[in-house]
């Protein structure tokens, strides 16, 4: 039998064959016209796909790397920051922050779940410099609601910064950076914007450049004032992935090109973004409802993110042998839960270059390791498919952006749905 090799990892991501072609023909300097006029496209693109009017920094490096940059560009030793924890990238936060010297303190969520802001708020002090936090948690499929962070933060007056860890959240999640007040916004290349892995990029607010001027961490190669400057000609401070640059303007085309009209082929970004999001949105509520169909248990069923779903194994059953299954007999490469959640949970990712028939695939791939691997009582041929199909076939095309809340949470346990909220008088169900 012939396997195509399939990527449902959260990064890295299937990559768009047009950002491919475009890496292979990035044959220029980076200290040319050419080079130029291509970099400050792409820099004011992702402004339109971050969906904010802040000036937009892209970094040689992993996700990682911006995370980093962060903490060194908007803390001095001492600083007292908050980190909002729930899994393995909110722990890293809290290791980047300690590194730098800061006084950390966490709010932490079992794996699979997300804070309170009650807890939140109790944790902010007056002397909080910036607030850590990811948009989605990608090791457990879980989704935080970084509105009601921001929200919490002006309604208090607080003068921290929100840093918001967005590297598998942007193009999945619906964020309005500047409406909500977020200081830095994080992306990632090798995830929605589906080239691969190198490129970091970070939206910045006039109150975090005015923070950069009074911090003393030590930067060079993460100095974003640099970066800054540079980005004014049209050039980064040191010498770029070309490839990558060219490929990440490419996929930015593609994503626009999907809200293409007869008078506009070329698209829009903005509403293309739009479409990328409910596309994520739509494949992660198809995969849910098979699962569960097929008698799997959802690790994060209250908050679920649209860039990953994570899955319980069934009792007794080793994770790892689903992610050996599907990969060995369908070429369908899956990820295994991370940290103490290895063997227990798998991971099906939405974000970057999928679509609705390769979730109906996967799935029908997954049927056929429950049918023979399993064992799993109640177990009908189809029952994941049908779910899956009905889901696609009832779904609004806008259905995610017109939600209430931003999360998908249900109003009744939504922060954001009370008046009271973080007063001590709603309690959130997470």
């Amino acid at each position: 039998m012939i396997r195509k090799i399939r990527l449902f990892t959260p990064g890295p991501t299937p990559l768009l064959p047009a950002a491919q072609f475009a890496m292979a023909a990035a044959d220029i300097h980076h200290r040319t016209p050419e080079f130029r006029a291509l970099f400050t496209k792409v820099l004011a693109q992702l402004k339109d796909f971050v969906g904010t009017k802040n000036d937009v920094i892209v970094l040689s490096s992993s996700g990682t790397g911006a995370m980093e940059a962060s903490v060194s560009n908007l803390t001095s030793p001492g600083d007292r920051v908050l980190v909002l924890s729930a899994g393995k990238f909110g722990e890293r936060w809290t290791a980047l922050a300690k590194a730098f010297g800061c006084a950390v303190d966490v709010v932490e969520a079992p794996y699979g779940e997300t804070f309170s802001i009650d807890k939140v708020k109790e944790a902010l002090k007056l002397e909080t410099r910036a607030v850590f936090m990811q948009a989605t948690e990608t090791s457990t499929g879980a989704r935080h609601c970084v509105p009601a962070v921001a929200k919490l933060l002006k309604d208090t007056n607080s003068e921290a910064l929100l840093v918001v860890d967005a590297i598998t959240g942007l193009g999945t999640s619906h964020f309005d950076m500047d409406g909500w007040g977020v200081d830095v916004m994080i992306g990632g290349s090798q995830k929605a914007v589906m080239i691969p892995p190198g490129l970091s990029y970070l939206a910045v607010s006039d109150r975090a450049w005015d923070r950069m001027e009074a911090t003393y961490n030590p930067r060079y190669y993460f100095d974003l004032r640099k970066e800054r400057k540079n980005a004014v000609k049209g050039e980064s401070a040191y010498t770029p992935p070309v490839a990558l640059i060219a490929a990440l303007g490419a996929a930015l085309d593609y994503i626009a090109a999907q809200a293409s009209t007869p008078d506009n082929p070329a698209g829009n970004l903005v509403e293309g973004r739009k479409k990328l999001i409910e596309n994520a949105e739509t494949i992660a509520a198809m995969t849910r409802a098979a699962v569960v169909a097929l008698g799997f248990r959802l690790f994060a069923p209250d908050c679920p993110s649209a860039a990953a779903t994570a899955v319980y194994a069934p009792e007794g059953v080793d994770s790892g042998i689903i992610c050996k299954e599907l990969k060995s007999r369908f070429g369908a490469t899956i990820t295994n839960g991370q940290g103490e959640m290895q063997g227990k949970i798998f991971r099906f990712a939405h974000l970057g270059f999928f679509d609705s028939l390769d979730t109906i695939a996967l799935v029908g791939a997954l049927e056929h390791v429950v049918a023979t691997k399993l064992n799993m009582p109640g177990f009908e041929w189809g029952k994941g498919l049908i779910a899956a199909q009905k889901v696609l076939a009832e779904r609004k095309p806008d259905e995610a952006a017109a939600r209430t809340c931003i999360c998908g949470r249900a109003d009744a346990c939504c922060s954001l749905q009370h008046a009271g909220y973080g007063a001590g008088n709603v309690k959130l169900v997470h």
